[in-house]
């Protein structure tokens, strides 16, 4: 495949990210992306798509899903109810055959782009289900004795939050890449994709704030990029000025401080630190 992946106008990539994406394209190996909740996972698939003009199919991963949904679904109860009102698709196997997301990729007659998206929420074993599978790039159905091999080796992307470790089998397979929490220019290029001609000041002012508080000792949960640019988009639709950001000590609390903070551990210790602070002076 020629082109190769830059970012996008909307996704701010940086240098060691297209680095990575274009390496797993050339080594036709699944691109493991790990990184903190909000730092742009799952963006970065369809943005990947986007740029090369591919078409994506978005495989979400949840603690209930298994590796078999992947490739496909076998429907022995639907079957067995046809059979006994005397229906004459019961002799047709493939009508109970519910094809999965990997199916669908290897199916396509086009290069797609295949997400499969939080794969640290399954079950230990999921990983490892699926190494022969994106491995060989087909698979066997044992109802219908049909092989399904991919007409075309999809691009594939797979996140993880970190929530359990990976079988080091399945990391040996992938091609690797950490996103790092942007630090305050690649921040700032971020932010003006987002909003663009915000305020030099009120930027300023703000990711201060932001990145103390993400530095906070005891935090529980630190604010993600997704959750500083909904806090933005607020201080600009009311309109407030880096003057109205400064905070008087009587709390350490930023204002509309809920995009931010999440739970309420969080937020008493913001409140905990303002006591202290006044209780020094």
């Amino acid at each position: 495949m020629t082109a190769r992946f830059q970012g996008t106008a909307e996704y701010v990539a940086t240098d060691d990210l297209t680095i990575a994406v274009n390496a797993a394209v050339t080594l036709e190996r699944p691109l493991l992306v790990k990184g903190e909740p909000g730092t742009g996972k799952t963006e970065l698939a369809k943005q990947v798509a986007g740029a090369l003009g591919l078409r994506m199919i978005e495989w979400n991963i949840k603690s209930t899903t298994r590796a078999q949904q992947g490739l496909y679904e076998y429907d022995a109860v639907s079957r067995l109810r046809d059979s006994q009102l005397g229906e004459e698709k019961v002799h047709d196997v493939s009508n109970y055959i519910k094809k999965g997301k990997l199916w669908q990729a290897f199916e396509a007659d086009e290069k797609v782009v295949l997400l499969i998206d939080e794969i640290d929420k399954a079950d230990i074993e999921f990983p490892n289900d699926l190494l022969q599978e994106l491995d060989k790039m087909e698979f066997h159905v044992y109802e219908t004795g049909d092989t399904i091999k991919a007409k075309q080796r999809p691009i594939v992307i797979i996140t993880s939050n970190n929530e359990k470790e990976l079988p080091d089998a399945f990391l040996r397979r992938c091609f690797f890449h950490y996103i790092r929490f942007p630090d305050e220019t690649t921040m700032r290029k971020i932010v003006e994709v987002h909003h663009p001609g915000i305020k030099e000041g009120l930027l300023t002012t703000a990711l201060t704030q932001f990145y103390e508080i993400r530095e906070t000792s005891g935090l529980k949960k630190k604010p993600s990029t997704s959750e500083v640019l909904d806090w933005l988009k607020l201080l600009l639709a009311e309109d407030l000025t880096a003057e109205d950001l400064k905070r008087d000590g009587a709390s350490a609390l930023p204002k509309l401080h809920g995009a931010l903070l999440k739970n309420e551990q969080d937020v008493h210790l913001f409140e905990r630190l303002a006591f202290m602070a006044r209780g020094q002076r």
